[in-house]
């Protein structure tokens, strides 16, 4: 065997193989993960039907790439969505898969609705909005906060943010179902009705504006007299009903760690203003997105000693990232007091890092908090189970006894 062969061989080796479909990965991605973070800067990820796409396993490299023009988003990103009307497909393509100067035209016209001061102004619209779900729970002892809470509480959130009348919401939580269990049929058949829905709104809001995101938003020029079409905003709001999802999974994820670690529910209780720092140690730990979507490098790249060719899908896996021991101390150790000297990936970096975070934290901040005043006895009822999902990292339920 010549040298160079040798030498691509012990490197093949050293790369370690990460299947997503492996039922220890789907019930424990954080060792599965972390022991691959610690093998190699770099995994491979088999996809049957798509060959293999890389994997950056550590918290350095992650964020680099996330924020580095030589890895590019593209309609390849993404998963097709067969089916679709045709008079839907104008709006699919959204900033997601945008890249340089058309995602940054967007998002600079987007941002000064998404602020942090923006979502703390927004707060108690969110507060009533979780007060009146809390309100609304079955009568019982044990209830199930995934299906009567946490599940409706991000889409009645979008439909009161972006100005859905009140009428029309019982069929937005209908959407907001089919969203959060994933990229199935239901999803699939929900689309048509989310951008309709969305067009709807627009029209609505065009002829008689109120106070909310898509008055707003029709109401923006900047300096040079650039506006949100029509389309653009159905496609922004058709984006924000998906990413707008994640609180669901991360409220019950974070529930589940707190009864099933209870010291750090006591600290937590013992001092409520630790509510904030609560949520990002949680994002950190238990965030639902365990990988970035694909990107594609434009160029060779090298990290350590693996070369990834032009053309390859790189993606972040976020769920090793965020417990790599290089960046955090005691990584794997859930610590609602912990102030990291670095951020968590939970929301991605750079120039895609996700427009509505503000709103998630705050969201995930009043959930939690009434949650834990409104029960003081709150017990777990039944062990949770977790629906197996190579990206996403969710529970199907969330049975409590209220006390």
């Amino acid at each position: 065997m010549r040298t160079s062969d040798l030498n691509i061989w012990r490197l093949e080796l050293s790369v370690p193989e990460i299947d997503p479909t492996n039922p220890e990965v789907l019930l424990d991605p954080f060792t599965a993960y972390g022991e691959a973070r610690e093998r190699c800067p770099v995994a491979r990820m088999p996809l049957p039907g798509m060959g293999d796409m890389w994997v950056l396993t550590r918290h350095e490299d992650a964020k680099a790439m996330l924020a580095d023009p030589r890895f590019e988003l593209s309609p390849s990103s993404f998963m097709g969505l067969p089916g679709i009307p045709e008079h839907c497909k104008p709006y699919l393509r959204t900033m997601s898969e945008m890249n340089g100067p058309e995602h940054l035209r967007l998002r600079k016209l987007a941002a000064p609705a998404f602020t942090a001061r923006r979502a703390e102004a927004f707060r108690p619209r969110i507060e009533a909005i979780v007060d009146a779900l809390l309100d609304a729970l079955p009568d019982g002892e044990a209830v199930d906060l995934m299906e009567h809470f946490a599940r409706p509480l991000p889409m009645d959130v979008i439909c009161e943010l972006v100005g859905i009348p009140a009428e029309h919401r019982p069929r937005w939580r209908e959407y907001g179902v089919a969203v959060v269990s994933g990229y199935g049929p239901g999803f699939l058949a929900a689309i048509p009705g989310i951008i309709e829905g969305a067009i709807e709104a627009v029209e609505l809001r065009r002829t008689s504006p109120g106070d909310d995101l898509i008055s707003q938003l029709l109401r923006v020029r900047d300096e040079d007299g650039d506006r949100f079409t029509d389309a653009e905003l159905v496609t922004l709001v058709w984006q924000l009903v998906i990413a707008g999802q994640t609180p669901s999974n991360l409220i019950v994820n974070g529930l589940e760690a707190l009864l099933t670690h209870p010291d750090q529910l006591a600290a937590l209780r013992a001092d409520p203003g630790l509510m904030p720092r609560a949520v990002e140690e949680l994002t950190r730990w238990v965030g639902p997105q365990l990988l970035t979507v694909p990107r594609f490098t434009r160029e060779e790249v090298a990290f350590g000693d693996v070369v990834i060719d032009k053309g390859e899908r790189v993606m972040t896996a976020i769920v090793s990232a965020n417990r790599d021991p290089r960046v955090y101390d005691s990584p794997d150790e859930l610590d609602v007091t912990r102030v990291p000297s670095v951020g968590h990936l939970g929301y991605s970096h750079g120039a895609h890092f996700c427009l509505g975070a503000a709103f998630a934290r705050v969201q995930t901040q009043v959930a939690l908090s009434a949650v834990l005043h409104r029960f003081p006895d709150l017990t777990l009822a039944e062990t949770p189970q977790r629906t197996p999902d190579g990206g996403t990292w969710r529970l199907a339920s969330l049975v409590v006894r209220r006390g």
